[in-house]
């Protein structure tokens, strides 16, 4: 598989026809775990403005994904490894609904789609979250709305804080 870099987080793949093999996500998986934000998303649509954007995309188990929504787009997951939460909320931050999801076989969910602009986050529970991500294009960054009641990627004491919250929300809510 040939890429090319868009930035440390971003690869385009420049193949023809987009074939992925374990061998390929293992190097993803290497190149997630080095990058700061210990993430890495291989493109397989051409550019920011094609209409359709395939992805697949790894988080390590300590990447946060600051809760946010998306006007005017679809948001499909497709789990190939791992477990995590998608957590949604409504406008004032309160958790509506925890989707545990899962490879396909462990009984788990392991598809969803987002039709509608909710806010949402990932709270990754295995070493590696391995998905197959699909919207709508074309890209644009106005059309991810950040929640304000949620801390920002570079605020790493706010974030752990977060993060703590968020599992020990998720752990009581399953206790019910």
């Amino acid at each position: 598989m040939k890429t090319k870099e868009f930035n440390k987080e971003v690869l385009y793949s420049v193949d023809t026809i987009v074939k992925v093999k374990d061998a390929d996500i293992k190097r993803l998986k290497d190149q997630s775990g080095s990058n700061e934000r210990k993430r890495i998303r291989l493109c397989a649509h051409r550019d920011v403005i094609d209409p359709v954007h395939e992805m697949l995309i790894i988080h390590t188990r300590d990447t946060y994904v600051r809760p946010h929504k998306h006007l005017n787009k679809t948001e499909s997951y497709h789990i190939i490894e791992g477990t995590a939460d998608i957590v949604i909320y409504d406008e004032m931050g309160v958790i509506t609904d925890i989707i545990n999801m899962g490879v396909y076989g462990t009984g788990m969910i392991f598809f969803y789609r987002i039709n509608d602009p909710l806010y949402h986050t990932l709270r990754i529970t295995s070493d590696y979250f391995v998905f197959h991500e699909t919207t709508n294009g074309p890209f644009d960054k106005a059309d991810t709305i950040w929640a304000p009641w949620a801390p920002q990627d570079n605020d790493h004491g706010l974030v752990d804080k977060f993060m703590k919250d968020l599992t020990w929300k998720i752990s009581s809510t399953n206790k019910l």
